[in-house]
């Protein structure tokens, strides 16, 4: 059976408007997924920021505690030869250091997070290029 052909704009036309609801539907569904992927992203952040500063503050305060036992300690075992306040440096010097090792650990972590979701970029960058395929 033989078409006709007198259709052939309004099928055009249909075809061009199936093709950009497609679009915005594609479009929707990944911005749906990028605002998940974010809220992800940000509870990972939140955490790992609550645990940093409990960890901190925990550490902290036993770091105080630590030290002022290690001062005397190192006083004790010297026999006063060295002065309290030498004790004082060398035990907050050791501290500064492993503190400072303890931070940049941290740094390292925080930046592994994600603020652009990898998954829905990859997936933006295919949608564009199917899109222009299309047209």
């Amino acid at each position: 059976m033989i078409e006709n052909r007198i259709d052939t704009p309004a099928s055009m036309t249909s075809l061009v408007g199936g093709i950009i609801s497609d679009a915005q539907q594609l479009i929707r569904q990944e911005l749906t997924l990028a605002r998940r992927e974010v809220k992800e992203e940000v509870q990972k952040a939140k955490m790992a920021a609550v645990s940093l500063a409990l960890g901190g503050f925990i550490a902290l305060f036993g770091g105080v505690l630590l030290c002022l036992m290690l001062v005397h300690f190192l006083f004790w075992i010297t026999d006063g030869r060295l002065p309290l306040w030498a004790c004082y440096g060398i035990v907050g010097g050791i501290f500064a250091v492993v503190g400072g090792a303890l931070m940049y650990t941290a740094k390292s972590k925080a930046q592994d997070i994600n603020l652009v979701p990898p998954q829905t970029a990859e997936t933006m960058k295919e949608n564009v290029q199917w899109i222009k395929n299309q047209t």
